[in-house]
């Protein structure tokens, strides 16, 4: 596995980091995933508040409790659920994210956070206030190192001027390569670290049936995965090629690979063995799947 700073921090992060948005429900199916995992030189776990009502960080929790000190933890703020359940709202309040913390330390049964990300953003939010319960986290040593995920430019402008932020998280794969615009300049040149998600595109690059994605019809996913398929073969797996596509940018830092079985993990883990891909195979892989721009919250 290789390793790479994450941003001006300290945090040495696997250039694949497990997702654990995708686990299931079978604490021991976890326990035993992410011991692999770990095992296999993946370092980064990236959970949030949200998912599955908490349930899932108390379940990364469980298995990462006696390897805290050899792991990276980041998780989420910001989706505050309804008291019955319905649904959440978006609450990126100083208040709440100093409320919120402490059940994610209590869930996740650790006194720190490595990298506490807001879930989301808006340019409506009091910015400064949400960067104010950041920053008292960090004094305080309940966490290391914030960021955000988010796609949308404004935003991301917003907390690069006005934030000591670490990182941010955002989708990024062949097929949806709008952040190559001005967001993955903009963050390189602060030397702020980026976590892809969504690499693989939902698996339509992984060999899911062809679909829309995006702006992309069903042929023009079609003709993307088909050139992501071209470029594999015995050196790699179609998902491992368009993994390696995200983590072809300079600015990327690793990319987040949502995890659920042990042949998604092996695959996982085995990408920064096989051979990255030259400039010829990205000029092909982008002929193949023309860049989009964000149209909204430019």
């Amino acid at each position: 596995m290789e390793y790479h700073l994450l941003g001006k921090s300290s945090l040495r992060i696997s250039r694949v980091g497990f997702g654990c948005m995708s686990l299931g429900n079978d604490d021991k199916e976890n326990d035993r995933l992410i011991g692999i995992a770990v095992d296999k030189g993946i370092n980064l776990f990236d959970t949030a508040d949200l998912y599955d009502h908490g349930q899932n960080e108390m379940s990364v929790g469980k298995a990462l409790k006696q390897k805290r000190g050899e792991v990276v933890l980041a998780t989420k703020v910001g989706n505050q659920w309804r008291p019955d359940g319905s649904g959440w709202d978006w609450n990126p309040s100083r208040e709440y994210i100093l409320k919120a913390v402490e059940d994610s330390l209590r869930r996740l049964q650790t006194d720190y956070i490595d990298l506490y990300q807001l879930h989301g953003g808006t340019i409506e939010d009091t910015i400064d206030d949400t960067i104010a319960a950041f920053e008292i986290l960090k004094q305080q040593g309940k966490i290391r190192y914030y960021g955000i995920s988010s796609i949308r430019p404004n935003v991301i402008r917003e907390y690069v001027q006005r934030a000591g932020i670490t990182s941010v998280m955002m989708q990024y794969s062949l097929l949806d390569r709008r952040p190559e615009e001005s967001c993955l300049p903009l963050l390189q040149q602060h030397e702020i670290g980026v976590l892809a998600r969504g690499s693989v595109a939902k698996g339509l690059l992984a060999g899911k049936a062809p679909g829309a994605y995006l702006d992309h019809d069903a042929t023009a996913v079609h003709r993307a995965a088909e050139a992501i398929n071209n470029h594999s073969g015995s050196e790699r797996l179609p998902a491992q090629t368009a993994i390696r596509y995200a983590l072809h940018h300079p600015a990327i830092t690793s990319a987040i690979v949502g995890i659920r079985t042990l042949q998604q993990l092996e695959e996982a883990a085995e990408l920064t063995a096989t051979p990255p891909l030259s400039e010829k195979d990205i000029a092909y892989l982008q002929a193949a799947a023309p860049a989009l721009q964000y149209d909204q919250h430019r």
